[in-house]
């Protein structure tokens, strides 16, 4: 028994892999950032429930993963795809580069959902060490679920013990989400592809080889207005 168990539990995970595979050679990357900013958006919007403005102020850089799916019958993980954008030395933003985000955990589980996921980086040291290569949240920088609302921006323990404040949105519900184990990626082939002419994500995020495609405007202009809001 424990061997046909073992056996079923490895079939149900490399079934997962390649489901998740899959996706991340499908993604659309014209969408992701199209995605990217509506997920903004619509968390701005929650009222009293959104990202404190305060974080995005002085944010250094911010992830946006939309609809990172979740797949779980015993074993469970999950994986999306979405963007990065820096902060800039005048203040603004860089264009986004493309990022996966992956993480999994086994146990007795069943179903699955879509979830939005933003991290918020506090300092420019995580974004170098994104750019390194793989990068394990809680492992390569403490990551803590992240306050809500403006009344949450007193949150001082939350802010000094963590580099990254993550959130996520799923079925309607808004809240700070513990991330940790999960792996974060710069998707080098994506952003080559979205820019062309081999640009790295390196160059995208220091200003240079981007482009003001539509969607891309659109997003960084979201950016400007929330994290000027007072």
């Amino acid at each position: 028994m424990k061997v046909v168990r073992s056996i079923t539990v490895a079939a149900l995970a490399l079934l997962l892999i390649g489901a998740l595979t899959t996706a991340a050679l499908a993604r659309d990357n014209v969408k992701d950032v199209r995605d990217s900013a509506n997920v903004l958006q619509t968390i701005m919007k929650i009222p009293e429930k959104g990202i404190p403005p305060a974080l995005l102020r002085d944010a250094q850089a911010i992830v946006i993963v939309p609809d990172a799916i979740k797949g779980a019958f015993i074993v469970g993980g999950r994986h999306g795809t979405g963007v990065v954008v820096v902060r800039q030395e005048g203040g603004g933003w860089s264009d986004p580069a493309f990022v996966s985000l992956t993480g999994g955990s086994i146990g007795w589980q069943v179903g699955g959902q879509a979830t939005d996921v933003i991290l918020v980086f506090k300092h420019r040291k995580g974004v170098e060490g994104l750019l390194k290569g793989k990068f394990t949240l809680g492992a390569d920088a403490a990551v803590a679920a992240g306050p809500v609302g403006r009344s949450a921006e007193a949150a001082t323990d939350i802010m000094l013990k963590s580099e990254i404040l993550s959130y996520s949105r799923s079925r309607g519900l808004f809240a700070g989400v513990s991330l940790e184990g999960a792996s974060l990626q710069v998707d080098e082939d994506a952003t080559a592809e979205y820019y062309g002419g081999g640009v790295r994500a390196a160059d995208v995020l220091s200003g240079k080889g981007g482009k003001a495609t539509p969607e891309v405007k659109h997003l960084k202009q979201l950016l400007h207005t929330y994290s000027t809001m007072k």
